[in-house]
């Protein structure tokens, strides 16, 4: 894999931070001649159920998306509203899924780093260069930077923390409709006091991880 410090030697100053700016270190991901850049975000390495789901997105050059940042920080309503326009404007848009029993046999942080590049290798476009949120690179020999808080300073990688977002928040919504008492439509799998009572009444369901605190001693009793 190429490495960052190898693929861009010239942006010493890349950690400055550009929450003025959403669009500046794709600016100078272009400036280095790199044309097609994604942003690449995960969401659920925390919940005690359901996948981890990660998306790659490749915004336009130059496109600005208002109201477009940090998933977290969004109400539900705006993650909504926020999934559609960037469908609608995104040159490409991936989605990687990884199964509970993904995060079991192996953990989360591979099952991360595995959404991840499987977000990326399903874009429609073939990306020249990566920023990732966080900080460990993709398993994929394409040049790229890992950039803590991410999601919050490049407007690529909030884009993909959007979609990621939505995108689990459905399938646990579904989810919900099976395994109606644990309250998935509400916590997504975060282990919340309600969640948790369910686990200690009724145990964990074919969907939680079993390797997590807090579902492991249910199941073990």
């Amino acid at each position: 894999m190429i490495s960052s410090t190898q693929s861009l030697p010239l942006f010493p100053k890349w950690n400055t931070t550009a929450e003025a700016d959403p669009l500046c270190h794709e600016r100078m991901v272009r400036k280095a001649g790199y044309d097609l850049v994604a942003g690449v975000d995960e969401a659920g390495r925390g919940p005690l159920a359901g996948p981890v789901v990660a998306a790659a997105v490749i915004i336009p050059k130059g496109k600005i998306l208002p109201g477009i940042k940090d998933s977290k920080k969004m109400t539900e309503r705006a993650r909504e509203e926020a999934f559609s326009v960037i469908n609608d404007e995104a040159v490409a848009i991936g989605i990687g899924v990884v199964s509970h029993r993904f995060i079991d046999e192996f953990n989360i942080l591979r099952a991360s780093l595995e959404a991840m590049k499987r977000a990326v290798l399903s874009l429609d476009a073939s990306p020249e260069y990566i920023l990732v949120d966080g900080i460990h690179e993709i398993p994929l020999p394409i040049p790229q930077k890992c950039l803590k808080k991410g999601d919050q300073i490049s407007l690529s990688i909030g884009a993909a923390s959007v979609m990621a977002k939505v995108y689990r928040d459905r399938i646990m919504r579904s989810y919900d409709k099976r395994f109606p008492v644990y309250g998935f439509s509400q916590n997504k799998g975060y282990g919340t006091s309600s969640h948790l009572k369910a686990l200690g009444q009724h145990g964990p369901t074919p969907i939680h991880r079993r390797t997590f605190r807090g579902v492991f001693c249910v199941d073990k009793g």
